[in-house]
């Protein structure tokens, strides 16, 4: 039985080309340093002496960075190709997180990371391009998912060490790493990876991921739909990198060394299992909307499920059920969004689903302080499990126009 589960482990990294296990080993470079993330709303109110509606002001300006860098990733991905954003992106993040230790006011840190956001997100569409170019097509969600399991790795990794820099040195400690991180990922990056174009995509694929013929995103309603729901979906997770250390600080008078902990379960318990699970699910044949449908549920219930006890052991039971839903959602939303693209829009179709997430960090963050700072975290908890709830009414209707999109095109 052992042999057995590890056989079917390794067999779940195996077929992936080298030039994607370099592209995992320089995520989780990457992904280790940013380790400021999980304690910015920490650093804001702790050592900045910021309210929590300027702490909301400021996650905003994160979410309208992110949101403007996906957008202008998507653009020169597909006018420059996608080596170079990453190159760019990477080298100027590393030296802006390393200068943002130094501002102190409101206004300077909100314009500071509001910039930060821009360069750094212009990161992700190249990043997901790259993907779809240096795996096979029946390797996508897999390469995908082993990238993720990196940054999760990563985030296992990061979060644990940022508590200890906290404890240990300050703040400040964990901007330097960051960048540095960044920068150290632009030297592995040049050393292993070289440009590469894009495979041409497989034209007798009969799927419902893959069966579009729109000229335009905005033509393409099913994907707007599906869009809603990824908006949605990061619209809830997000709490867990926001009001959820609050939470965790001011309710269950946790350190940041025992958030740190908690934070990292996500990473690690990704790591272990994610791979194992998406390899297994590939090789039957579950409907995948239906999957992204259950994973929400989870995400819905791990929100829910803090308001019934104020027991330690329910925090954890919180943080397995947004990380198994984050395992079933995040590699299949992705693959939909790689495989719904037409020939020559993969650039911008990967870019608005990553702006769908940053029109989440927008309003997520801003939305739960507010809510949190006039009803209570108990009230915040459930307004984000009745979010999941409607995403999962949407999902059911995306199923019914892809159905519908399917049948028409098979007349």
């Amino acid at each position: 039985m052992v042999l057995k589960i590890v056989k079917s482990y390794k067999d779940s990294f195996s077929g992936l080309s080298q030039e994607i296990w370099w592209l995992a080993l320089i995520t989780f470079i990457n992904r280790a340093g940013t380790m400021v993330l999980p304690f910015l709303s920490l650093y804001l109110t702790k050592d900045l002496k910021l309210s929590l509606s300027e702490v909301g002001w400021i996650m905003t300006c994160f979410g309208v960075g992110s949101l403007l860098g996906s957008w202008l990733g998507g653009k020169l991905t597909d006018k420059f190709g996608f080596y170079k954003v990453m190159f760019w992106s990477l080298l100027t993040t590393g030296f802006l997180f390393i200068a943002l230790q130094f501002v102190h006011t409101f206004i300077g840190f909100a314009i500071g990371i509001f910039i930060t956001m821009t360069v750094a997100d212009t990161f992700r569409p190249a990043m997901f391009v790259s993907l779809k170019a240096y795996s096979k097509p029946e390797n996508q969600t897999r390469s995908l998912t082993l990238v993720r399991l990196a940054i999760n790795l990563g985030f296992s990794f990061g979060p644990f060490l940022g508590g200890i820099i906290i404890a240990t040195i300050n703040y400040s400690g964990l901007f330097w790493v960051d960048g540095i991180t960044c920068i150290a990922a632009i030297f592995l990056m040049k050393l292993v990876l070289h440009p590469k174009k894009l495979k041409k995509p497989i034209e007798e694929t009969i799927d419902l991921f893959s069966e579009n013929s729109a000229t335009s995103v905005f033509k393409d309603y099913p994907y707007i739909v599906f869009l809603t729901v990824v908006f949605i979906m990061g619209f809830i997770f997000l709490q867990l990198f926001t009001t959820m250390p609050l939470y965790y600080k001011e309710v269950h008078a946790l350190s940041e060394v025992q958030i740190g902990l908690l934070m990292s379960l996500n990473g690690f318990f990704i790591f272990l299992f994610e791979m194992p699970l998406i390899h297994a699910i590939e090789k039957t044949l579950i409907n995948r909307m239906k999957i992204i449908t259950w994973s929400l549920v989870l995400m819905a219930l791990s929100f829910l499920v803090l308001n019934v006890s104020n027991w330690f052991g329910i925090l954890i039971v919180g943080m397995l059920l947004i990380t198994i839903g984050e395992m079933l959602a995040f590699p299949f939303t992705n693959n939909f969004a790689m495989n719904r693209a037409p020939k020559g829009k993969d650039g911008m179709y990967l870019a608005y689903y990553t702006m769908a997430f940053s029109w989440a960090h927008i309003f997520s963050a801003k939305t739960g302080m507010e809510i949190i700072d006039r009803y209570g975290f108990n009230v915040n908890w459930f307004f984000m499990g009745g979010l999941g709830l409607i995403a999962v009414l949407l999902m059911l209707f995306l199923k019914q126009l892809l159905n519908k999109e399917k049948s028409v095109k098979l007349v």
